[in-house]
């Protein structure tokens, strides 16, 4: 017999981040041992500018994907 099994969670979170001047980048965001939310994104993509994995600009907006 099969059993009905559960979806593995998702191990990473999509992210759209959207800046004023139109332009839209994307950033992955891992979710090991814990949920993200959604309100703590704002800080981590500030933290992945400053690195240089986002492009610099004012970000209007930050929304999950996947």
């Amino acid at each position: 017999m099969y059993k009905f099994r559960r979806p593995a969670p998702a191990k990473s979170i999509m992210f759209a981040v959207n800046y004023d001047d139109g332009r839209t980048a994307y950033m992955w965001v891992d979710a090991t041992g814990r949920l993200i939310d959604d309100r703590l994104v704002g800080p981590i993509a500030k933290e992945q500018q400053e690195q240089g994995l986002l492009p610099e600009g004012t970000i209007s907006g930050i929304k999950r994907v996947r």
